[in-house]
């Protein structure tokens, strides 16, 4: 795989809340009204874009259901989920360092922040208790960054990176800086992907840019092929980068895919593979996540089909499954 510049800089140290840009707004809701936890009212997942596990639960976040749906395990049918938050419009991610939740309320410009409580009777319950409003245009991809023990939240349409943090042991949130990426501004970038001390962005202008994660100086542009200008996400596995792709440059779903490659530098050649025939093809598949030995693929357009688990060893793809 290519390199990914020097390692990282030490380890960020714990933060103290001494400068810092904006805290969060605190949310007025009464923790009682959660001591019957609401099941998941939809029979299907309509467009889910994230799914992702933090200690012993999962997540699924139902972008055109409005919703963020939890359970303990991936067996049972989704109607006996429960719904985390359905205060949200067209959310796409969550992420999670333990303490505090943040989802990106895209619609709304918004990042949402809860806990996790108990009720009355001792379920576990999610409790929305600060945000965040006005945050750049569409804010639609958010991870945490255990190494910078930062939160990276990503406004899809501004070129813009909302940086957020919190004292550990204090869960109050705050944003802490914002850096840019001025050449994607107006730019439809669905997501990006931390690798060491650089961050790569995947963008609908027709190429992937490399940039320093500390400085946001941009290291590299790697053009790529009109078919996959609509790029999603792009996800180290193996000795490949697996990159999936929405829609060509003119916005047609029928170039979705998954393509893989061993050098981004490869992309503009032709020089990948297209690996979505291992899975049925024909959808639009979006985010990639991990989740101890296995993948997972979020997908829409295909009925029955929107999460696959899949396994990689030695670079082949094996155990591919439909979960939901």
């Amino acid at each position: 795989m290519a390199a990914c510049g020097n390692s990282r800089p030490a380890r960020t140290p714990g933060y103290v809340p001494l400068a810092y840009l904006l805290k969060s707004s605190p949310i007025a809701f009464d923790p009682s009204s959660l001591n019957q936890i609401p099941d998941n009212p939809h029979p299907s997942l309509s467009v889910p874009t994230y799914i992702i596990r933090v200690e012993d639960i999962y997540f699924i976040v139902d972008c055109y259901n409005n919703q963020v749906i939890y359970h303990d395990n991936l067996e049972d049918p989704l109607y006996r989920w429960q719904v985390m938050t359905n205060d949200i419009s067209m959310g796409h991610t969550l992420a999670s360092d333990g303490e505090v939740y943040l989802i990106d309320d895209t619609e709304n410009n918004r990042i949402l922040i809860m806990e996790k409580g108990k009720n009355d009777n001792g379920q576990t319950i999610f409790i929305p208790t600060q945000e965040f409003l006005n945050i750049g245009n569409r804010p639609h991809y958010i991870i945490y960054d255990e190494y910078t023990d930062t939160f990276y939240a990503w406004s899809s349409q501004s070129g813009e990176m909302y940086l957020f943090r919190h004292a550990k042991g204090d869960s109050r949130v705050y944003l802490t800086d914002v850096r840019s990426i001025p050449s994607l501004a107006g730019i439809y970038v669905r997501s990006f992907t931390i690798i060491e001390d650089r961050v790569y962005f995947v963008s609908g202008n027709a190429s992937i840019i490399e940039a320093d994660l500390y400085t946001f100086e941009v290291k590299k542009e790697y053009p790529v092929l009109p078919e996959m200008a609509g790029m999603i996400q792009i996800t180290p596995i193996g000795d490949y980068y697996y990159i999936t792709i929405s829609t060509d440059i003119t916005g047609n779903q029928d170039y979705a895919t998954i393509l893989r490659v061993k050098k981004l530098e490869d992309l503009s050649t032709g020089n990948y593979e297209d690996v979505y025939g291992n899975f049925i093809g024909g959808g639009t598949p979006y985010y990639i996540t991990c989740i101890d030995d296995k993948w997972y693929l979020t997908e829409h357009r295909i009925p029955g089909h929107s999460i696959w688990s899949f396994q990689v060893k030695d670079n082949t793809i094996i155990n591919v499954t439909s979960v939901y």
